[in-house]
């Protein structure tokens, strides 16, 4: 299955030379051949799901590499690069349309807000029509999705409802200054997630997931 991949640098003229554990320099990168990228993308493919924009990325962070190596122009293997994207966009192997739905999904899964998935997909390359119809594919599937994306983000990170009992140790001795301490952190995450302040208060404040629960769906936060 399909899995998500770290950023490659957004300028591949700053990659630096990769050491092995054992600080040896890594091996010379191949020189650019269109059946060499092609093969690399396709590998890529088997391995991640990708939206065109960073299926460009990191062949451009190779064809770079490759130009530093060999003492080559990078210009050599943009149209090859260019030329890999239209095939594959033809033929369906890419689709920014499915990625971001897929992604979408996932996110919102994993307790990100509508803005963060935005964020998110905007960061991998994919247009703001695209990733409008994924929002919206997402709001079809999942009524109060802002809503729903909190809970999720609570209970990964034991936050609100999702806290250990009061009955712990640690926080039968946590004083005021303390547990206000822990309270703002917890708002911190939210914030950064991309929920609004009203929306994390209440996940954060509340002490049970039905009460949560039914405080929600009187309102609204999308």
């Amino acid at each position: 299955m399909a899995f998500d991949d770290s950023d490659p640098p957004t300028d591949p003229r700053r990659l630096k030379e990769k050491k092995n554990p054992k600080g040896k320099e890594a091996r010379q990168p191949r020189k650019v051949t269109p059946r060499y990228l092609e093969n690399a993308a396709l590998y890529y493919l088997q391995r991640y799901s990708s939206s065109a924009a960073n299926l460009r990325r990191i062949l451009t962070a190779k064809v770079w590499r490759s130009a530093q190596a060999h003492d080559t122009s990078p210009d050599e293997g943009a149209e090859i690069i260019e030329d890999i994207i239209t095939r594959f966009l033809r033929s369906g192997l890419l689709d920014d349309r499915a990625y971001a739905e897929a992604k979408a999904v996932s996110f919102h899964r994993r307790g990100t807000s509508a803005r963060g998935i935005q964020a998110k997909l905007a960061a991998k390359g994919v247009a703001s029509e695209i990733i409008e119809r994924a929002l919206e594919s997402l709001r079809i599937e999942t009524p109060e999705p802002e809503h729903a994306a909190a809970i999720a983000l609570a209970r990964r990170r034991r936050f609100g409802p999702f806290r250990k009992t009061a009955t712990t140790e640690r926080e039968e001795t946590e004083d005021g200054e303390a547990k206000k301490r822990r309270r703002m952190k917890e708002l911190a995450a939210m914030a950064r997630a991309g929920f609004s302040y009203e929306l994390a208060r209440l996940v954060i404040d509340a002490t049970d997931l039905q009460t949560l629960e039914e405080t929600l769906e009187q309102k609204n936060f999308s």
